[in-house]
C-alpha cells in the first residue's frame, strides 16, 4: 500500500480543483481533501493570465498542503478545459506470406509518431492509443506477434494539445515548485472508467450534456478515437420547450 498523499489538478471550464489523495490497498483512490475555485486567468480555452492563474493555483495548494500535512512535488494534470486535438492514422506492412514480428510493429509505430511530430510541430502528444490491428483486413484483438500473413495494418489515436499550452501549463507549476508527472485528459478518465464497469463493451459513444455546454466522447477497442464539445445545454433546450408551452 502507498499510503503517502498524492495530489491531481483538475483544470475545467469553469472552476479548478485540487485534490489530495492517497492509493489503498486495493489499488483504489481514497480522497483525502478537495479545493474548487473558479477559473481566474483563463479565457476561450486559453491560458491568458499566466501570473494570475499561477497564484490562485499556490495559494489552494498551500492550503491542500496544510490540511493533510504535506509538501507536494508531484501533481497529476487532468484536462477539461484546453483545446485538445484527436487524429487517427494506420500503418501497413506487406508480408507476403512472412511472419509478422515485433520489429515490424515498432517500425510502424514509431513511423506513425514521426510524422505527428513532423507534421503537427505546434502540437504536443498527450496519449497515444493502439485503436485497431487487422491480419489480411481481419480484426485481432492482441498484437500479432507471431502470426502469418499477406498484409498488416496497424490503426493509432493519437490526443494532442497545443505546444504553447503545454509550455505554459509547464511554467506555472514550476512556479508553483511542482512537477508535473502526468498530463490526462478528462475524456480518456471517463472512457477508461466506463471500459473498466463495462469490459464487454469496449466501442461506445459517450454523452455529457450539461447547463451551459455538452460533449460527445467516441471510444473504439478501448481507444478515445474522438471528442467535440458544443456550448449549448440543457439551458437551451428548456428554453424551447418555454416558448412551445
Amino acid at each position: 500500500m502507498n499510503n503517502l498523499p498524492k495530489l491531481l489538478i483538475c483544470i475545467g471550464d469553469l472552476e479548478i480543483s485540487i485534490i489530495a489523495g492517497y492509493i489503498d490497498e486495493h489499488n483504489n483512490f481514497k480522497l483525502l481533501e478537495k479545493l474548487s475555485f473558479s477559473i481566474d486567468g483563463m479565457n476561450d480555452n486559453k491560458i491568458s493570465d499566466i501570473d494570475k492563474t499561477t497564484n490562485l493555483i499556490k495559494k489552494n495548494i498551500l492550503l491542500i498542503e496544510q490540511k493533510v500535512n504535506h509538501a507536494f512535488n508531484n501533481v497529476i494534470l487532468i484536462l477539461d478545459n484546453l483545446d485538445i486535438s484527436f487524429l487517427n492514422l494506420s500503418g501497413f506492412k506487406k508480408l507476403n506470406g512472412t511472419q509478422i514480428r515485433k520489429e515490424n510493429i515498432t517500425y510502424i509505430l514509431n513511423s506513425l509518431k514521426s510524422c505527428v511530430d513532423e507534421f503537427e510541430k505546434k502540437k504536443k502528444i498527450l496519449h497515444i492509443f493502439n485503436s485497431e490491428h487487422c491480419v489480411d483486413n481481419k480484426k485481432i484483438d492482441n498484437l500479432p506477434i507471431g502470426l502469418f500473413g499477406e498484409f498488416y495494418s496497424h490503426e493509432l489515436s493519437f490526443i494532442l494539445i497545443n505546444l504553447n499550452d503545454y509550455k505554459n501549463l509547464i511554467n506555472i507549476f514550476q512556479k508553483c515548485n511542482l512537477n508535473i508527472k502526468k498530463i490526462l485528459t478528462e475524456s480518456y478518465i471517463k472512457g477508461s472508467h466506463i471500459c473498466n464497469l463495462h469490459p464487454e463493451t469496449n466501442t461506445f459513444y459517450y454523452i455529457q450534456i450539461n447547463t451551459n455546454n455538452c460533449k460527445i466522447i467516441y471510444v473504439k477497442n478501448d481507444s478515445i478515437i474522438f471528442e467535440e464539445k458544443f456550448k449549448f445545454g440543457t439551458e437551451i433546450v428548456e428554453k424551447d420547450i418555454s416558448k412551445i408551452i
